[in-house]
């Protein structure tokens, strides 16, 4: 019997569970994939990169391997058993919904035997939990205990506690930020840049200046750069937001974690150590556990739990269309424009400013789910269905009724004013509720406060928001519903 392993373009792991002395390999450039839509070139050009330079890994290893680019998987599948006389396919279970279902009916669509392994890439579905947990809080002690993370002699948390979150809440200070490192294309990267340019000309961006990491080494060196130079100072800062530094003292690891270059419990095990030796404090080292163990595990479990509801789920019945501006930066909100301007350009914005910025203003604005879904899954570098529909449609926009996060995440340019130094120099007043001049969040927060009350009332996680709209008075409240009437109406304006 002649097999083949099919491995995924995320699936880049050198510890794939179907890879076998012997056993031959092929990898699938999917057109049809690659153009399902405008997505940004800079993630394009990372994934045929790091294709090819696997392959290329594979085969030094002693594999043989049929790297090949098709219409879409299932045709290039067809002619790679063709070719080899295949009878039995080997593949990992798919991360996102769609990929999986169709590997569920592979067998019959190309009438050999197909093997679907269980997918290892991440430490949920190697440690389940016990039930179906409430809230992110449980499920992250109890995966980052089974998984022996930042313990004490007695099997408790370092330092006492699981959560150091209340001492990582700090404004920016200015200090001197190290920038990730960057990696020269080689001739194989300068290809899939221009592949990308030639077959997707209708995607976002520009692969100019793409110095992203591509191989297993180049990872690791991205992972040892970040332990080293910025693990220290990302704890107090993960929730600052800089017109300066896009990046700040975050990671840039998650594109590499979602194609499988680094895997999650050794990124952890990496702070984890610099913690033990002395390098970087607690408060960083749980941070940055709890952003892996905690909310990147939570959400692709929920994303699996929810599925396929999530894709449409609308439980405010929000039904504006996103902003004009979304897609090109182009508004006097300076946080936003921003923003925009950066993920558009790098493909990339840390999660703060994904969800306190854009997140929060679709939320305020009424903003219909799925259509800022759609941006998030073609801007972002790191954006798959499986981390982006449970943050964007559940957490961000508290469309699935409150699963994934138990409140909506709103705010006014208060917290914005506090995490960044995005207010000074803008054309709108951060104080200001009303008037021409003030600013869309505060204007919105406070309107869909008062147009929700009873429903936010009910919400213990929102009290204290909700009573503060005992400070403003029936004029005022009829003020903010005027000014908000005449936001709403004319969005692209802003």
């Amino acid at each position: 019997m002649s097999t083949s392993l099919w491995i995924l373009g995320d699936q880049l792991t050198p510890h794939h569970p179907g890879l076998a002395a012997g056993r031959r390999v092929v990898l699938i450039e999917s057109l049809g994939r690659l153009r399902q839509r405008p997505y940004h070139k800079r993630k394009l050009a990372l994934l045929l990169a790091a294709m090819r330079h696997f392959a290329g890994e594979l085969r030094a290893a002693g594999y043989e391997v049929d790297l090949r680019q098709a219409p879409d998987f299932v045709t290039g599948l067809r002619d790679h058993l063709a070719a080899y006389g295949v009878t039995r396919l080997v593949c990992m279970a798919a991360a996102e919904y769609d990929t999986r279902a169709m590997q569920a009916t592979l067998g019959d669509v190309l009438g050999v035997s197909v093997e679907v392994l269980p997918n290892r890439m991440f430490l949920v579905e190697q440690m389940p939990p016990a039930r179906s947990p409430k809230l992110m809080e449980p499920f992250y002690r109890e995966l980052r205990h089974r998984a022996g993370l930042l313990l004490d002699g007695t099997g408790g948390p370092e330092g006492g506690v699981w959560n150091l979150d209340h001492e990582n809440r700090r404004r920016y200070d200015g200090r001197p930020v190290p920038p990730p490192p960057s990696f020269a294309p080689d001739e194989l990267t300068l290809a899939a840049m221009a592949d990308v340019e030639a077959l997707c000309p209708n995607a976002i961006g520009s692969t100019d200046g793409f110095d992203l990491p591509v191989t297993r080494a180049q990872a690791l060196a991205a992972l040892d750069d970040f332990v080293a130079r910025r693990l220290p100072d990302f704890g107090p800062f993960e929730d600052a937001m800089s017109a300066e530094h896009g990046v700040l003292f975050h990671s840039l690891l998650s594109p590499l974690l979602n194609i499988g270059l680094l895997e999650p419990l050794e990124v952890c095990r990496a702070a984890e150590a610099a913690y033990y030796a002395g390098a970087a404090p607690l408060a960083s080292t749980e941070g940055f556990v709890r952003q892996i163990v905690g909310w990147r595990e939570y959400i692709y479990y929920r994303y699996w739990e929810l599925m396929p509801g999530l894709r449409e789920a609308n439980a405010w019945g929000a039904e504006r269309p996103l902003p004009a501006w979304y897609w090109s930066g182009a508004t006097g909100m300076r946080c936003m424009a921003h923003a925009i301007r950066r993920v558009l350009a790098s493909g990339y914005t840390h999660h703060i400013e994904r969800l306190m910025l854009l997140c929060n203003f679709a939320m305020l604005a009424g903003v219909r789910p799925q259509e800022l879904n759609s941006w998030f899954l073609e801007c972002y570098i790191d954006a798959y269905e499986w981390v982006v529909a449970p943050n964007v449609i559940g957490m961000g926009l508290n469309a699935d009724g409150g699963v994934v996060a138990t409140k909506p995440y709103i705010a006014s340019a208060a917290y914005i004013g506090k995490m960044s130094d995005y207010c000074a120099g803008c054309r709108y007043d951060r104080k200001a509720r009303v008037g021409d001049d003030a600013c869309p969040f505060n204007t919105l927060y406070w309107h869909f406060l008062s147009a929700n009350e009873i429903r936010l009332r009910a919400n213990p996680r929102l009290g204290p928001a909700v009573l503060g709209l005992a400070r403003l008075s029936a004029a005022e409240r009829a003020a903010v519903a005027e000014r908000a009437g005449a936001i709403l109406a004319d969005l692209d304006r802003l």
